[in-house]
């Protein structure tokens, strides 16, 4: 395919929400995409998105503009306990996709929308721009070309704040049921950050807690039953052989964000983040070696946007870098729904892990 991509949005708001906030950012930036259509559940919102999101047309129903044949791809941003069947509805109307993180409740579904898509024979990408960010490519690198030697183990720990009383509509992240916990959202992003620098988990043990059993709802005041865990652990053993260990935690008024520490025969290297965001943290890398410890800058060729440091968006315009070149080539490029299956076999694990107490396999 040459020249632009058509690009039609299902979940497009004018005001607010993330595919506004990351998305649209993104794809103002963009010389691949052209937005040539939007979605949202009413004809009078679309519209309205419409005009934000400088489309030429505007749907009431997201499976009119699947049927749109000027749609090459699109960006499913609904949630999703709210998703139904878009993801294969766009895949069995030949779209090329990039659906939001997360693709789905578990692996199964996964491998099913993967091997739909192959038959179909479109791309596919997913929202786990995290991975993108020049800290963690330059992270993972390092570990590669060998600077602190032969691993010997590598260690997560990731806290972020959480409030005690939430509007109505964020009601699903406290539900285990519905797919957008803690464990597939945070753990989802944490995790595979983490893996993507220091090597996928085959074997672990997983512990799940819910420390915090209740929130309160801002419109109602009424209180709201948490199954949702908001302490997730994981001890197991990487691809290379190292031992690892994930400690992910969500609640209570400060997080310290992330610590990656990765120890070698030759060395060791420490990221921290400086805040607790999730997707975009502000990163400072040190190696540390039998001479002292020293600040190792990330090199410009990994700056997105031109920043060490970038936002979200920054970070999701890489995807849909590597979204165009896989439509143009045919070349799948991560993050995908592989990349969403290896992760979602994890979470997976954990939960196995966790209700039987045993050893999982990944």
């Amino acid at each position: 395919m040459t020249g632009s991509i058509g690009l039609g949005v299902i979940g497009a708001h004018a005001q607010r929400g993330w595919a506004r906030a990351v998305h649209l950012a993104a794809l103002r930036e963009s010389t691949d995409f052209d937005i040539v259509a939007v979605a949202s559940t009413d004809a009078a919102q679309a519209a309205e998105a419409a005009e934000a999101w400088g489309a030429k047309r505007s749907y009431g129903d997201a499976h009119e503009l699947l049927a749109d044949p000027a749609v090459d791809a699109v960006l499913i941003a609904v949630q999703l306990p709210k998703r139904g069947d878009l993801v294969e509805a766009a895949l069995n109307a030949g779209k090329h996709v990039y659906v939001e993180w997360p693709l789905a409740k578990d692996a199964a579904t996964a491998e099913r929308y993967r091997d739909l898509a192959a038959a179909k024979g479109v791309q596919h990408a997913v929202g786990l721009q995290t991975r993108n960010h020049p800290a963690i490519r330059h992270l993972r690198e390092l570990i590669e070309e060998g600077e602190v030697g032969d691993v010997l183990s590598a260690s997560l720990t990731y806290s972020i704040a959480s409030a005690e009383a939430w509007s109505e509509r964020y009601a699903d992240l406290f539900d285990e049921t519905k797919g957008v916990n803690h464990l597939a959202v945070v753990g989802g992003h944490a995790m595979d950050q983490f893996t993507h620098a220091v090597g996928r988990f085959t074997e672990l043990s997983g512990r799940l807690s819910t420390r915090i059993p209740e929130v309160r709802i801002i419109e109602t005041g009424a209180a709201l039953a948490v199954t949702s865990p908001d302490q997730i652990l994981a001890h197991g053993t990487l691809e290379s052989g190292a031992p690892a260990s994930v400690h992910i935690t969500t609640g209570g008024p400060a997080g310290d964000g992330y610590r990656i520490e990765v120890q070698g025969r030759a060395g060791r290297l420490v990221l921290v983040s400086e805040d607790d965001s999730l997707v975009a943290p502000r990163y400072r890398l040190t190696k540390s070696t039998a001479q002292g410890t020293e600040a190792v800058p990330v090199p410009g060729r990994f700056w997105t946007g031109g920043s060490a440091n970038p936002s979200p968006s920054a970070n999701a315009g890489e995807v849909y870098r590597a979204f165009a070149g896989a439509i143009r080539t045919g070349a799948p490029a991560a993050p995908n729904f592989d990349t969403a299956i290896a992760v979602l076999r994890t979470q997976d694990a954990i939960r196995r892990s966790d209700g039987s107490g045993a050893r999982e396999r990944v």
